[in-house]
This record gives structure tokens, C-alpha cells and sequence, in this order.
């Protein structure tokens, strides 16, 4: 018998129980729908986590000045004084460093006309914004020309803007920075809060040379950031500046280091790897409500080569081979389950855009998970209904003429 015929009296046995059918096809419909809802969903939550990684700096390192010792006393992280403008410019020509931002910083009382703010001013060089990824929202950047005569010009983050000008526009106003006046070149864009849940938005950005020069009166450095290419690139950039700057400071083996150098790549991974695990523990939920709704396939096959026992025997003595009842029942599984996965394929889809739609749960579809629900629910259907397909087959055409 031809698979077209075998296929047509599977369709013909299917449609004299179409209810039966229905409620069969229910437990794959949910079980795809599941797995391609819950993998929108921990995809999404899984994209999250990375946009929020990528505001820490996952590719930066970062080169802070070390605790100072006075008297034999270990003062605080950041009172060493050995940080310097060389060190960033040494920094910048090791391998897969990008760009190298030496910064200082330091509070100050931010004034305009009858109102004042205060903040945390940042001295800066033209590297400051690739390497932080920000970008400008109002004005411009400062330049090398500004920063090689320490010009009095500044960027005021969105809350200092918003604190000193309201609605107004702030470019090409002047501030008074510890009674220096700077003219205010642009306006950051809006960062909102770091993961401690600082205000990155509360600062001024100000040449590095007129800082150190006018306003704190010192030449080194608070802190040195590193851009890499990447996160991986960052772990092992960490190790190149360490070394480095353990030469340059002139530090022997038996000192410690008078610096402390970081990055945010270890977290990064860790996060990361809990979003895979997430995922995977929500796929391998909803697959097993696919199993569920394959192991009902396999019981109502049973019930139905049950109650079919007399209609196999009368097609086993018209002439229809084993393999041709076989092919029929497997087939009435297989119809079954592709059925219930193309239902739950519309199924899970429109549950996730739902889900995306009215809550603050961010769903990302993805396509392979689509195919994958599809294909797995073949296969559910073909594993669990084959065992029902070989009982039936091995019936003995005798014995199935005399069931009642």
C-alpha cells in the first residue's frame, strides 16, 4: 500500500474521533506553546542582563590609586599618590587596549546666578566618552585643544542640568567650579543610576589639565580607565596592566601593590551564565509538558488499536501487511502531534507577545526555538506512538477476527 493511502485512512480513522483527536492534540498544543513562551522569555530577561552588564563596563578595566602608608598607618583606597599621566600613556600601548582615560575627581560646589548644586567633578581627556559609552545629548565634547591649555569649559551630566538650569538650555552658559568659571559646552545623555544606585548623571566633566591645575592643585591621578574590545579581551588585559605598573612603580616581589586594578568581566560571566542556566531550567520545564502531552498520544493509541482490534483483523485477512498497519497507527501519531506543534507554535507565539505586551517582562522570540518545539513535537508523537503501532501490527489476524 502506498504512503498516500496509508496516510488517507489515517486521516479518515482521525476524523470519525475528532474530539477525541482534539483533546489528544491539547497536551502538545501546551507543551510547544510552553517551550517557546518560556524560552521568549528567558531570552528577553537574558538580553537584559547583558544591556545592563554593558552599562557597568564589562570591556574596561580599571586602574584606581592603592592606600597610602603614613607612619605605619594604611590610610584609605585611593590616598596613594603615584598615579600618574604616564602611566595612562604607557597603559594605552599594550596590546588590545582601545583607548585610555586617566581621570580625577573630586566634589565641588557647582554655582549659576542664585543657584548652586553640589557634585562630583571628573577631569577628563577626549577618551572619556568612547570609554565610558556615552554619548552626548545637547552641545559638544571638549576637545585636545582644550584640554593643552586647560581651558575653563565643562559637560554637565542631566541632573546637574536639570538642577541648575531646569528647562532651559544650558550650552554656552558659564558655571562657577570653585569661583573658576567655565563655559558649558554641552549636556551628557541621560545614564540614570549604577548598580551601587550612585546618580552616574550627578557630575561635571571637566579638561583633566584644568582640574589638576585650578581646582586641586595635584598631578596625579585618581583613577585610570582601560577600554578593550572585549570581555574576554579585558580578563587578560588586567594581568598585562598589573605587571606594568608594578615595573613602572619599581615595586619588588615581597611589595604590595601601591594600585589596585579591576574590571567588571568576572561578574559579568557569572550573570551571564546564571541567565543560561535560567533558560535551560525553563526549557526543561516546559518540555516536559510536551512529554505529558506525548505519553497521552501513546494512551489514547492504545485505547483506539483496543476498540480497532476487529477492524485490523478484517484488513490483515483482505491482504494488508504488518508494515502497512504499522505505517497507519504511527502516522495517526504523528498527525496528531505535528497538528498539536503547529498549534502550539501559534500558541506560544502569541502567548509571548501577549506576555511582552502587558507586562514589564521583556520576550524575545526566537526563531530556532520555533523550529525546535515543531520538530520535537514529530518526534514525540513518533516515539510514543510507535509502541501502539507495533501492538497493533503484531496482532494476529485470527485472534483479532474473534474480538468482541
Amino acid at each position: 500500500m502506498s504512503w498516500v493511502a496509508t496516510l488517507h485512512l489515517a486521516l479518515r480513522a482521525l476524523q470519525r474521533n475528532r474530539v477525541r483527536a482534539m483533546l489528544t492534540t491539547i497536551g502538545v498544543i501546551v507543551g510547544v506553546g510552553s517551550v517557546i513562551a518560556m524560552l521568549g522569555i528567558a531570552s528577553g530577561s537574558q538580553q537584559r542582563v547583558r544591556n545592563e552588564l554593558e552599562k557597568l563596563g564589562t570591556n574596561t578595566v580599571s586602574v584606581k590609586a592603592g592606600s597610602a602608608t603614613r607612619s605605619g598607618v594604611r590610610t584609605w583606597a585611593g590616598t596613594a599618590t603615584r598615579l600618574r599621566i604616564a602611566d595612562a600613556q604607557a597603559i594605552g600601548e599594550l596590546p588590545e587596549v582601545v583607548a585610555v582615560a586617566p581621570i580625577v575627581r573630586r566634589p565641588f560646589q557647582v554655582r549659576y546666578r542664585g543657584t548652586n548644586w553640589a557634585t562630583e567633578v571628573v577631569g577628563a581627556d577626549t577618551a572619556y566618552l568612547p570609554v565610558m559609552s556615552w554619548e552626548l545629548d545637547q552641545g559638544e565634547f571638549f576637545t585636545a585643544w582644550h584640554v593643552e591649555r586647560a581651558a575653563h569649559v565643562c559637560v554637565l551630566g542631566r541632573t546637574v542640568a536639570l538642577e541648575l538650569f531646569g528647562v532651559r538650555n544650558p550650552v554656552d552658559e558659564v558655571v562657577l567650579v570653585k569661583e573658576i568659571a567655565c563655559r558649558v559646552l554641552g549636556v551628557l545623555a541621560q545614564k540614570g543610576s549604577a548598580s551601587s544606585g550612585r546618580d552616574q548623571d550627578d557630575i561635571v566633566v571637566m579638561p583633566i589639565t584644568t582640574v589638576q591645575r585650578k581646582l586641586v592643585g595635584r598631578t596625579h591621578l585618581y583613577q585610570i580607565l582601560v577600554l578593550t574590545p572585549d570581555q574576554d579581551a579585558a580578563l587578560s588585559v588586567q594581568q598585562s596592566v598589573r605587571q606594568l605598573m608594578r615595573q613602572r612603580h619599581r615595586l619588588q616581589p615581597n611589595q604590595d601593590d601601591d594600585f589596585r586594578v579591576g574590571t567588571n568581566a568576572d561578574l559579568a560571566q557569572a550573570s551571564q551564565e546564571s541567565a543560561r542556566v535560567f533558560t535551560w531550567l525553563l526549557g526543561s520545564i516546559a518540555a516536559v509538558s510536551l512529554l505529558v502531552g506525548g505519553i497521552g498520544i501513546m494512551n489514547i493509541m492504545l485505547v483506539s488499536v483496543t476498540e480497532r482490534t476487529r477492524e485490523i483483523g478484517i484488513r490483515m485477512a483482505l491482504g494488508a501487511r504488518r508494515k502497512d498497519v504499522l505505517a497507519q497507527f504511527l502516522l495517526e501519531a504523528i498527525v496528531l502531534s505535528g497538528v498539536g506543534g503547529v498549534l502550539g507554535v501559534l500558541l506560544g507565539i502569541g502567548s509571548a507577545l501577549a506576555i511582552g505586551r502587558f507586562s514589564e517582562l521583556p520576550v524575545t522570540i526566537l526563531p530556532w526555538s520555533v523550529g525546535l518545539a515543531f520538530v520535537f513535537s514529530g518526534v514525540v508523537g513518533m516515539v510514543f506512538g510507535l509502541y501502539p503501532a507495533r501492538k497493533a501490527a503484531n496482532l494476529r489476524p485470527a485472534e483479532a477476527l474473534r474480538y468482541e
